[in-house]
C-alpha cells in the first residue's frame, strides 16, 4: 500500500450509476442539490473571506485638459464600467465614486489604484496623476449620510461638472 493519499474525482453522465454506492439508489436517480439560502447565517457568524462592499473615492489631478475631452474619457469610463456612481470634474481634477466588492479594504484599495491608470488608454483619460483614495465600508457610508456628513444626496448618478 502507498504511503501517499490520493483523492479521485469520479464523473458520473447523467442516467448512469457509479459503481461505488450504486444499490443505494435506483438506476438513473439523480440526488438532490442543497444550497444556503440567501440571508442564511453561517455559524459562528459570516465567513471572513466573503466579498463585501466598500465604497470608492478616488480623487485624480494634473495639467489642464479640455473640459469636453476630460467629460467624454470619465463617460467613456462610465460606460466601460457601468460600477460607477458618479464622476464629477474640472479641467484639471476629477472625482470618481463608485461601490467595489472586495474581501477586504487592501483588496478594495488596490482596484481602485490600478482604476485611472489600466483605463487611462482606453478610455482617452488624461494623463493625472491619483491625489486621494478614500475607500470605507457599507456601515461607515450609511452612518455618514445619515448624520449628514456623506456625498450630497442631490447629486445624481453620472458625470457632471463641479
Amino acid at each position: 500500500m502507498s504511503a501517499r493519499k490520493e483523492a479521485a474525482v469520479r464523473r458520473v453522465r447523467p442516467g448512469t450509476t457509479s459503481s461505488r454506492g450504486a444499490g443505494s439508489r435506483a438506476a438513473g436517480a439523480e440526488r438532490a442539490l442543497t444550497g444556503v439560502a440567501a440571508g442564511d447565517r453561517f455559524p459562528g457568524g459570516e465567513p471572513r473571506d466573503l466579498p463585501r462592499l466598500w465604497h470608492v473615492t478616488l480623487s485624480v489631478s494634473g495639467e489642464p485638459a479640455p473640459v469636453a475631452e476630460v467629460r467624454r474619457a470619465l463617460e467613456q469610463l462610465a460606460h466601460d464600467h457601468p460600477f460607477l456612481l458618479t464622476s464629477r470634474y474640472a479641467d484639471d481634477h476629477a472625482e470618481i465614486r463608485y461601490w467595489e466588492e472586495a474581501r477586504d479594504l487592501h483588496d478594495a484599495a488596490a482596484v481602485a489604484l490600478r482604476l485611472w491608470g489600466e483605463h487611462r488608454r482606453t478610455a482617452g483619460l488624461p494623463p493625472w496623476e491619483i491625489v486621494g483614495l478614500e475607500v470605507i465600508d457599507r456601515a461607515t457610508y450609511h452612518q455618514r449620510v445619515a448624520a449628514g456628513y456623506g456625498p450630497v444626496l442631490a447629486t445624481p448618478v453620472g458625470v457632471h461638472p463641479f
